[in-house]
């Protein structure tokens, strides 16, 4: 006989016997029956008591046949079950059941692991683990240089370290990385999940981590998504270490390759040597903006492909091709295509793909830009109170009463707030504080010191995402 407790009352004797109610032997539950039979008989699945279809026995009934007859019919129905059909439908079976298989329920009992620490009386939660030793860089007398670059992996999978249960390997560079993690996460104010799978990360990647190694960052990535935690921080932290080599393909590179699809090969090759040379810079010029590089080559895009059905390199292209695409566009799009195409063809020129230029002698009329009327009192308060959130309020009040752009309120940081002097500073100018935006910056700072207590990020909006981060300064003095 065993005793164990029901809920919150009582204790209950189990027995082993047979159920009272499903006939299985084993180990009882409360009141005669096993786990599964007081569950079926819990009140609010509202099983009441009858006489069985099946058996013809008083016990609790769903939908007229009791526990065990279903039990039974599940298992005629595996037998005799011929087409798809009746291998999901149960109800057919039920009035069949003539006889009952009788099994054993209830035979496993689940054990827990005795306790490594002892208990702590009127305190909440598992105590804190201990602060890692300090480490600095391993002194180094020589390194083995690698004679080839393109080596297979290491198996991360085959290191299995449980850090509840057992220390951290004896690794001098691993040793390094938990301290770096742990400095990292004081500054950044992580949470203990994230303290934990970062952790767990590194203890994966640097158990048997030698002297020249580097980390591949998808070998990063795919370590860390089994602990479900981000892979910049490990990223992060093996890069102040510089042991991480990124073999990842950039995210222009492959949206580049699938925008090129379509073209013919000349014509893909040199837009392709043209996005590339926007985005990343030349030997004489600069690199523009990724968004100035995607938004160019989705304009010239549509008339890429029509003159790939006819041309088979940018040399054929006409200047009457490029007046009949642009004169087809109106608006913005016009203009935008213009740009763009002046830009590719213009590249194209200088580094001899073509030998004459077909977008030179184009002149669009000058734009109109429209005048931006201000917005009335009641225009903003609506505006306002439309938001939902802190966050979007603070953003409506800067756009709306302000003038703030989008890249003037990211970059927007606590010292340039002045509550108390009512003044606010938006790219370096100086403004004064009116009431709505000083009320609704009061909300925002109220909720961001109660959301992120811990946070270093100087800036004043954040996210889930930026309130775990900030400089790396602090990381490079360890």
């Amino acid at each position: 006989m065993m005793v164990a407790r029901d809920g919150a009352g009582p204790k209950i004797a189990r027995t082993v016997t047979s159920c009272a109610e499903c006939l299985a032997w084993g180990l009882t539950y409360a009141r005669g029956v096993c786990l599964a039979c007081y569950n079926f008989s819990a009140p609010r699945f509202g099983h009441h008591v009858g006489d069985c279809g099946a058996c013809h026995r008083r016990v609790p009934l769903k939908d007229g046949y009791c526990r065990l007859c279903w039990c039974q019919a599940r298992e005629d129905r595996a037998v005799l079950a011929e087409d798809a059909r009746s291998r999901v439908v149960l109800a057919p079976y039920l009035p069949q059941v003539r006889w009952h298989q009788l099994f054993l329920a209830g035979m496993t009992q689940r054990r827990v692991r005795p306790r490594t620490t002892p208990r702590r009386h009127g305190v909440k939660g598992r105590p804190p683990k201990p602060a890692p030793p300090i480490a600095a860089r391993p002194s180094v007398i020589g390194i083995q240089l690698l004679l080839f670059d393109d080596l297979p992996g290491r198996d991360y999978r085959a290191v299995r370290v449980d850090l509840r249960r057992q220390p951290a390997p004896d690794n001098p560079w691993l040793a390094w990385a938990l301290h770096l993690a742990h400095r990292l996460a004081e500054v950044r104010g992580w949470a203990p999940t994230v303290r934990r799978g970062t952790q767990r990360t590194l203890v994966r990647l640097l158990a048997h981590h030698t002297v020249g190694e580097h980390v591949r960052a998808s070998d990063v990535r795919a370590v860390a998504s089994g602990y479900s935690t981000n892979a910049d921080y490990a990223l992060e932290i093996l890069r102040t270490m510089e042991h991480v080599v990124d073999n990842r393909p950039t995210t222009f590179d492959a949206w580049l390759d699938a925008k090129l699809t379509g073209l013919t090969p000349a014509i893909a090759r040199a837009t392709g040597r043209w996005a590339r040379t926007l985005h990343d810079g030349g030997p004489r010029s600069r690199p523009r903006s990724p968004h100035t590089a995607a938004t160019y080559l989705r304009r010239v895009r549509p008339a890429l492909v029509d003159w790939s059905t006819r041309y088979d390199h940018l040399r054929e292209v006409t200047h009457d091709d490029v007046l009949a695409r642009i004169s087809g566009l109106r608006g913005e799009a016009r203009r935008g295509t213009d740009t763009a195409l002046r830009s590719l063809f213009r590249w194209a020129r200088r580094n001899s793909v073509i030998f004459r230029n077909p977008a030179t002698g184009i002149r669009l009329r000058k734009r109109d830009y429209p005048v931006w009327q201000p917005l009335v009192p009641t225009d903003i308060a609506a505006a306002i109170a439309a938001a939902t959130t802190p966050h979007a309020r603070m953003f409506g009040a800067l756009a709306a009463i302000h003038a703030a752009r989008p890249g003037q309120i990211r970059a927007l940081q606590l010292d340039d707030v002045d509550l108390a002097g009512r003044r606010l500073r938006i790219a370096g100018h100086e403004r004064p504080l009116d009431d709505l935006t000083h009320h609704v910056l009061r909300e925002w700072l109220a909720y961001r010191a109660h959301r992120w207590p811990n946070t270093a990020n100087p800036h004043l909006p954040l996210s889930k995402e930026t309130a775990l981060g900030t400089i790396r300064s602090a990381m490079r003095s360890c």
